[in-house]
């Protein structure tokens, strides 16, 4: 695990391209403390801070070809390294370590940028073509590891994290307007938008490819959008989902240093613990958090789950100290992220990195196989006609904020598409609610584009499907995944996520939505696959999440948070809209409406511009961020 940074193109001499590459790197060496390294020649340079995990001895990075003429540098890990490297020795290439990332450059050697379709894992890969003078980017399938790049007009840059960019003078930190709105509607900058204008995210399963004489070009080698298998039996697609998720978890568990598992006891989690359990030569150490508040505490029953699956396990149980933790959490991340379970998850991260330095993740589970209850609830809800819609869109609309029905007469307005949007989505338009700047609400003033287009792009699926499809597209990548990656790497943890190994994502995704929810049951071919390898008690448990209670919070700890953010002037009312912000900050502390995720949203936006405007965001994150 690491992170990398680089840039091709820029007319630099070798010894200011060494100290702007460098540069790059230190602004993330959370990401890698145990080692460093750099491939600096004419016009390009890569740069790499590493977490040493697999040939801890002989993996440093760059690493090149036999006769270097190719150079990589790669965060993730390559779980079918072995099996390719059989294939390329067979093939007459010769290797000097035994890590994964030496397979990266002879498989380019053998397949040009078709070379990613032969690998399993999590990956963001930066190449080098020496003689074709090409820069390579790729991206894993779903989106684990981070990458993003940015175009100048002599040349591009990419990175990790957009630290490394923050960190050179030449970047001008110019906001964008689509990612500021689309952080407004949805808690996260979706791919391929980003913070800052002239950056984008590379997407979830794409390749780039850069030259002086052909400039940028950006293509998608897999897609989540597959058809669904015509016939299943579901004997044998649980039967063949047991086999899946075995050989998935059973992949992710080399490592030369020590290795353990998160556990909420939940049913994603919980598999993946299990399935350690029954293929490791020693009981796993598993790690769980809770909260003091009851209703937020699941601590005993992962501690009940660990003792019945017999791991080493370790807990912690916490009283967050809201208003002292929020500003560490907000700067963990590059660009302004709103989903409030950032904070348990740094904190079990954190937990977790006292004993091991590889947790393995249940993340991944809920969009494969229909857990959420968002799904259910969508389901169930009646359709409208077009014009029974646009006469209640037009009723609401007319109605005062604060008159009783007015939000349910614009929710049932709405297409199934778009009110699926709003599970996930708040809108931008102060007269719906939102309170984006008028410059950012779109034409139809609601969520955007971004939920809308992913249903397009799911094609012609059933509804159940689309909505995981959608889910696996947007929200895992983006607010998931940023998350888990971000969090974990603050406190320089790899963590792993074996449900979401492409075999077993390619098979999940090809099964009707009928064997996954049924009877208003979400996750029904995954429970019939796991009953007997986890403890009786996980099937049974209601599932709660990694939830903090926001709406307390904003009329206690942070009270006066919501008075400054009222208050304020500066940069945060080119994005928000002050009456709008007072309106929900009012209604929320009267009782009247629950705002707290719209609130949230806003007052990670304040942090996170005050930390950007500090200069805090192009430095590396310290040792510890809150108070434990």
């Amino acid at each position: 695990m690491c992170g990398i940074a680089g840039f091709a193109g820029w007319p630099l001499g070798a010894e200011e391209a060494g100290r702007t590459v460098r540069a790059m790197c230190d602004a993330i060496v959370h990401r890698g403390p145990d080692d460093s390294g750099y491939f600096v020649a004419p016009e390009v340079a890569l740069g790499m801070r590493r977490l040493s995990i697999i040939d801890v001895a002989g993996g440093q990075q760059p690493i090149g070809n036999e006769d270097g003429s190719v150079q990589v540098v790669f965060n993730g890990e390559i779980y079918n390294h072995h099996e390719v490297r059989r294939d390329l020795v067979g093939r007459g290439h010769r290797f000097r370590t035994r890590s994964d990332t030496e397979t990266i450059v002879h498989l380019y050697e053998e397949m040009g940028e078709a070379f990613v379709e032969r690998l399993r894992g999590m990956f963001a890969i930066a190449l080098w073509d020496i003689r074709a003078k090409r820069l390579v980017l790729a991206r894993d399938r779903v989106g684990i590891k981070p990458l993003s790049y940015w175009v100048t007009p002599n040349g591009i840059a990419f990175c990790s994290e957009l630290r490394s960019l923050l960190a050179l003078d030449r970047f001008p930190r110019r906001l964008d307007d689509r990612g500021m709105a689309a952080f407004l509607s949805l808690g996260y900058v979706p791919d391929p938008l980003a913070a800052f204008a002239g950056v984008a995210k590379l997407p979830p399963g794409h390749v780039l490819t850069w030259s002086a004489e052909r400039g940028v070009a950006v293509q998608r080698y897999w897609t989540p959008a597959v058809a669904e298998t015509p016939v299943v039996d579901e004997a044998s697609a649980v039967e063949r989902l047991r086999e899946l998720l075995a050989a998935a978890v059973g992949s992710h568990l080399e490592a030369e240093v020590p290795l353990g598992a998160f556990l909420s006891g939940g049913l994603d989690s919980s598999t993946v613990v299990a399935l350690m359990a029954r293929g490791a030569a020693i009981e796993p150490h598993t790690f769980s958090i809770g909260f003091d508040d009851v209703a937020f505490n699941e601590a005993p029953h992962a501690r009940r789950v660990a003792a019945a699956i017999g791991t080493r396990h370790t807990e912690l149980v916490v009283r967050p100290d809201a208003d002292r933790w929020i500003e560490g959490i907000v700067a963990i991340f590059d660009e302004p992220f709103a989903d409030s379970s950032a904070l348990p998850t740094y904190v079990v991260s954190w937990l977790a990195r006292q004993h091991v330095t590889v947790s393995l993740s249940g993340d991944g589970g809920d969009e494969l196989f229909g857990g959420y209850t968002r799904y259910l609830d969508a389901l169930r809800r009646p359709t409208l006609p077009a014009w029974g819609r646009s006469i209640l869109r037009a009723v609401g609309r007319a109605l005062p904020h604060v008159a009783p029905g007015r939000g349910r007469l614009l929710d049932r307005a709405r297409s199934r598409e778009v009110a699926y949007a709003g599970t996930v989505a708040l809108p931008l338009a102060p007269v719906d609610g939102g309170m984006a700047a008028r410059r950012l609400v779109p034409r139809d003033g609601e969520f955007g584009d971004i939920v809308p287009d992913a249903f397009v792009a799911a094609g012609a699926r059933d509804f159940g499907s689309q909505m995981m499809l959608v889910d696996i597209a947007t929200y895992l990548p983006g607010d998931i995944l940023t998350k888990v990656d971000r969090a974990s790497m603050a406190v320089s943890l790899e963590a792993r996520v074996p449900l979401l190994d492409h075999a077993l994502v390619e098979f999940a995704l090809a099964l009707p939505s009928g064997l996954k929810i049924r009877d208003g049951v979400g996750k029904q071919v995954f429970r019939r696959a796991i009953r007997g390898l986890v403890p009786p008690a996980v099937l049974d448990h209601p599932k709660l999440g990694f939830a903090v209670p926001l709406g307390s919070w904003f009329r206690g700890p942070l009270r006066h948070r919501l008075d400054r953010l009222s208050a304020t002037d500066g940069g945060l009312y080119d994005v928000l809209d002050r009456e709008s912000v007072r309106r929900l900050v009012r209604e929320h502390l009267m009782r009247r409406r629950d705002h707290s995720s719209a609130l949230w949203r806003a007052l990670v936006l304040q942090l996170w511009l005050d930390h950007l405007d500090a200069g805090r965001l192009a430095r590396p994150l310290p040792k510890s961020l809150i108070d434990l």
